[in-house]
């Protein structure tokens, strides 16, 4: 056939999506000789978080995989937490992590006449009735394995079913008096047959098409229908809707499309220390437990952007998480660990003293200025390097000197020798305390013959410190973000994940020193502080005048509740 040509069948499948789609396009398959045609359909009623991130990477990923296409599709059937603002957010996130649709862009709502119009075409072939049951109504007749359920109303005739459906559409009737329900199975031990609702009414005003609708199908009736109209192939989804797929075929199989997409199940990601439920994520932001959406401790992508994640790190962490069918949970050093791998071949150093104590070196002279060139990646020569000055006076880690040093510090404490990264050697001769005796400032004396931090006389300097110039640094605001729960499962059955807020998810520090090249950060960029960790200019805070960090993630994962 002509559209031979341009599908690709990798000789090696990677996962069982892979292996499945593979075949289907084989000579013999059911989609021989069609490209493979995808889609991803966020419900527009809160943001992307990093679960959907795994989903638009099949469904994008597959069909570019597969030389296909995919659609990029607004699942808005439920209007009442919808909103043209999530749909914005949506399309910029899934944009950001490298994904493109094209033309390919659709609203679910923009089928909802053919979607009635295929509600229609039921009723008249028998195949679905309006219903009067009230909600409690339906749980009293639901039935059990044992028992079928009841449906009072499912003899109706077909020209009072037709009426009844178009005065639910002309709104004639409140929010619950009827619905429209499929006539399948009242007696199938798969409960979602038992002649599903296929549409509510709603008298509620859509984000995308206003007021032109009161009925709105459920989405077990719409999607199938979407996917059919857009011609997909391939609808994957997660493994929640395994026992969905007998209703999906059903509508597929009974609307008389052409095409019949296929239905194939993966399962969720799930990761420790984190909930990834959007009505629970929902919550935290209307309650104000986090700043909004984009909280850097929140695991939609907007928060994980703002926390100094990359679009790299995020689809290697997916791409190592991988694709299957069986329930399990990654671990969150998983995240963190790809974060780090991208951050430590892209991020420029620089240094940055988060709780500052005063480094005096009495023996250089107070009118002078030395000038280092420091570079700005080892891992990455091209990077070049920057000038950074050093004074008399200094600004150094406060845990970098110790009154009375443990066994094995090798920083500074009296009679001591260390590096000042990049500059010279100098040994601590002792330190000032005030009338309750803390630390106020340290006193050292600095080796001239040094310069750059290096001997020449054989001797052995154990300990490096970060230092920043007193004379020529800028003050800013830190946030050292942790998880934002402090118990691995705190989503799992019977708990209240609000029990398990991490009260040491965020540590604000004030008066932060920084060495001078970081007044010209722009919001977004990111940089390892050495020593301490990758760190990202906060995208709506930070300013020239007024920088803002937030700790991206540390240098080794040290998680403490």
């Amino acid at each position: 056939m002509e559209n031979e040509k341009f599908i690709s069948v990798p000789e090696i499948p990677e996962n069982f999506i892979d292996k499945f789609v593979a075949e289907d396009i084989a000579p013999g398959g059911r989609f021989y000789g069609q490209p493979v045609h995808t889609r991803f359909p966020p419900e527009p009623n809160g943001y992307l978080h990093i679960g959907h991130a795994k989903a638009a990477r099949i469904d994008f990923g597959v069909a570019e995989k597969f030389g296909g296409i995919c659609n990029l599709r607004m699942d808005d059937t439920n209007p009442v937490k919808e909103d043209e603002e999530f749909v914005d957010a949506l399309k910029e996130d899934i944009r950001w992590l490298g994904w493109n649709w094209d033309d390919r862009f659709f609203y679910g709502s923009d089928y909802f006449r053919q979607t009635y119009e295929y509600a229609v075409h039921l009723i008249k072939k028998g195949l679905a009735y309006v219903c009067e049951l009230t909600a409690e109504d339906f749980s009293k007749y639901r039935g059990d394995l044992q028992n079928p359920a009841v449906s009072p109303y499912r003899e109706r005739s077909a020209e009072d079913n037709l009426r009844l459906f178009e005065e639910m559409k002309e709104g004639k009737y409140p929010d619950g008096k009827y619905t429209l329900r499929a006539k399948i199975d009242l007696a199938s031990g798969n409960f979602n047959m038992r002649d599903p609702v296929l549409y509510r009414i709603r008298h509620v005003t859509h984000h995308h098409i206003g007021d032109s609708w009161c009925i709105f199908p459920m989405y077990d009736f719409a999607h199938p229908i979407q996917d059919v109209i857009e011609g997909i192939t391939h609808s994957f989804c997660s493994l929640e809707y395994e026992d969905h797929r007998p209703l999906y075929d059903w509508v597929v199989n009974n609307i008389d499309g052409s095409c019949k997409p296929r239905q194939i199940e993966f399962a969720r990601m799930n990761i420790n220390y984190v909930v990834l439920s959007k009505r629970k994520l929902r919550y935290l932001v209307e309650s104000g437990l986090v700043s909004g959406w984009d909280d850097p401790r929140m695991p939609t992508i907007r928060g994980l952007r703002r926390r100094g994640y990359t679009p790299d790190a995020i689809n290697d962490f997916c791409e190592r998480v991988g694709v299957a069918k069986a329930y399990s949970i990654v671990d969150y050093g998983l995240l963190e660990a790809c974060l780090r791998e991208d951050l430590n071949r892209r991020a420029v150093r620089a240094m940055a003293v988060l709780r500052p104590l005063k480094l005096t070196i009495t023996n250089f002279p107070a009118d002078e200025t030395a000038v280092f060139d420091i570079e700005n990646n080892p891992e990455n020569e091209a990077a070049g390097t920057r000038q950074v000055t050093f004074s008399r006076s200094l600004w150094i880690e406060r845990d970098d000197f110790a009154l009375d040093p443990p066994k094995k510090y090798n920083r500074l404490f009296v009679g001591n020798e260390v590096r000042l990264k990049g500059a010279y050697i100098v040994k601590c001769i002792g330190c000032g305390t005030d009338a309750d005796g803390n630390v106020t400032e340290v006193f050292a004396e600095y080796d001239p013959a040094t310069s750059g931090g290096n001997t020449s006389d054989g001797r052995k300097v154990r300990g490096t410190i970060h230092w920043v110039d007193a004379a020529a640094c800028a003050d800013a605001e830190v946030r050292l973000y942790e998880r934002l729960f402090s118990v691995p499962d705190p989503d799992a059955d019977g708990k209240d994940s609000l029990e398990f807020l991490n009260p040491n998810s965020l540590e604000t520090l004030t008066g932060c020193k920084l060495e001078m090249s970081l007044t010209s950060a722009e919001p977004g960029s990111v940089f390892q502080f050495l020593r301490l960790g990758y760190f990202v200019a906060d995208t709506k805070d930070s300013k020239p005048d007024a920088l803002v960090f937030n700790r991206a993630v540390a240098l080794k994962d040290s998680f403490k509740a």
